[in-house]
This record gives C-alpha cells, sequence and structure tokens, in this order.
C-alpha cells in the first residue's frame, strides 16, 4: 500500500471522527439543556401550576396560568400581523418581483432578521407604547410580528419558487388570471411548506423576552382584552429567575421547561410536515 492510500485514509478517519465528534456534542447539548430542566424543574409540575395564578410575593405555591394565556394571545396577535405581511412579501418575491426589486427587498428581509430582538422590542415601545402611554398585549404582539415577518417572508419565497411552472401554466390556460392562478393553485400547491414556515417563525418568537419587557411587561393576574400589560412564559422565567425566592427559582425552571417543550414539540412537527412534503412531491 503506497504512502499516498495511507494519507488519504488516515485524513478520511481523522475528518470522519471530527464530523461525528461535532455532531455528539451538539446533540449533548440540547439533551444536557433538556435533562437540566427536567431535573431542576419537572418536580414543580403539577396540575395546579398550569391552572393557578402566581401567588403573592414571598408566598411558596401558585402557577403560569395567566403567562401560558398570555402567551398565546401574544402569538395570535403576532400571526395576525406576521403572517399576511410575511406571506404577500413571499408572493411579491415569487411571482412579480424584477431583479433590482427582489434584491433589494431581500436584502431589507435579511438585515431585519438579524436585527437584536431588544432593538425591535425599542422599536415597538416608541411607535406602539408611547402613543398608548402604556404596555399592553398590542405592543407585545407588534413586536413579535415584526420579527415573524423576515422568517415567513423567506422561507415561503422558496417554496413558492419550487410550485413547478406547470401549474401555473395550466391555470392560466383555462383562463384563470395571475392573482386567481395564485390563490387558487400556487399557494395551496405550497400550502405544506407555507405552514411549516409558519409554525418555525411562531417557534422563534416564543422564547423572546427583550421585546416583551418593553411592551406586554407582564402581570400577575388574568390578561383581560388586548390593551393591558400581559404577561408571558419569557417575561415569567426571567423575573422569577432574578427574584430572591428559592419557590420562584424552581417555578422558572419548570417554566422553562414547558416553554423549551412547547418549541421542540413545534419543531418535530414542522419536520414532520417536511418530510410530508418530501414524500409528496416523490
Amino acid at each position: 500500500m503506497s504512502l499516498r492510500i495511507i494519507w488519504r485514509k488516515t485524513v478520511n478517519v481523522i475528518m470522519l471522527s471530527l464530523t461525528g465528534l461535532c455532531a455528539l456534542v451538539t446533540v449533548s447539548a440540547l439533551f444536557l439543556i433538556l435533562g437540566c430542566l427536567a431535573w431542576k424543574g419537572a418536580t414543580s409540575l403539577h396540575w395546579s401550576f398550569f391552572t393557578n395564578l402566581p401567588a403573592p410575593v414571598g408566598e411558596t405555591g401558585g402557577g403560569i396560568a395567566n403567562a401560558i394565556v398570555g402567551t398565546g394571545k401574544l402569538l395570535m396577535l403576532a400571526a395576525l400581523i406576521g403572517i399576511p405581511v410575511g406571506l404577500l412579501g413571499a408572493v411579491y418575491l415569487a411571482e412579480f418581483a424584477g431583479a433590482t426589486s427582489a434584491f433589494f427587498v431581500r436584502y431589507a428581509t435579511d438585515l431585519l432578521n438579524g436585527v437584536p430582538s431588544i432593538v425591535i422590542g425599542i422599536f415597538a415601545y416608541t411607535v406602539v407604547v408611547i402613543p398608548m402611554h402604556h404596555f399592553s398585549a398590542l405592543a407585545g404582539g407588534f413586536a413579535l410580528g415584526v420579527m415573524m415577518v423576515p422568517v415567513i417572508l423567506r422561507s415561503c419565497e422558496e417554496f413558492l419558487r419550487n410550485v413547478p411552472r406547470s401549474l401555473r401554466e395550466g391555470a392560466m390556460a383555462v383562463g384563470a388570471s395571475k392573482w386567481k392562478t395564485i390563490a387558487t393553485v400556487v399557494i395551496p400547491a405550497a400550502s405544506s411548506g407555507i405552514l411549516t414556515a409558519i409554525l418555525l417563525s411562531l417557534a422563534r418568537v416564543a422564547g423572546e423576552t427583550a421585546p416583551l419587557v418593553f411592551t406586554a411587561f407582564g402581570n400577575q393576574f388574568w390578561p383581560h382584552g388586548l390593551n393591558q400589560p400581559t404577561a408571558a412564559l419569557p417575561v415569567v422565567i426571567y423575573n422569577y429567575a432574578l427574584s430572591p425566592y428559592d419557590d420562584w427559582h424552581r417555578q422558572a425552571w419548570a417554566a422553562g421547561l414547558v416553554l423549551i417543550l412547547l418549541v421542540v414539540v413545534t419543531n418535530l412537527l414542522t419536520r414532520l410536515l417536511l418530510q410530508r412534503q418530501a414524500m409528496a412531491r416523490r
């Protein structure tokens, strides 16, 4: 066996070992986080934790029911803002934009996607909270919705572009207009991918804390309406983790476990949808 073949095999073994080690580190980090959260917070998971309001300051017990409801309300508002803007922007890029306009829109979208979440929070505070003179769920939903737009837009654009051109040509050949073709043929054909992009964007913003500190702020009671401060899981975790009470620390770990499980389930559902779409193409 020549030295050249021995060298190639040695390099191959070394690189295979390095890639396997990096993959193991990545997977281990996830399981380490999940294991730490489960170890610290599983003991605080019980029915009353999900159904009760937070206990008064200094008292033990209580739950995060208001934060769960508030998080759902904020994500609903974010979806109402982010999905239409992101989807229509994706339709423009995939179906109508020229080379120059598409470049600028994509560039601006990528810049927006890279803006730190705390800057988005300050922006929402300036344009929503200050004119309204108080914190609210509307302000929090607006901040999260702005963060959802670039994720939905860029992902949906790719899914729309992957729709075969023959479907568009067939619809227009029977007399359908451009917009009717998009609404009745292109978007339904890419519906699985669009749903995947929406789930990914929701998972992306579900754990954001900084924008909500500047906008929704949080409270200890049930969220009534959309024009009042609203509790959210990330803000509860942040406040409880910084508190001097051991019981609140345990509840912060438990709330963190609930939040990361929701994100993991959302990502698994996204993977299943992508796999289903790939199998359908075959």
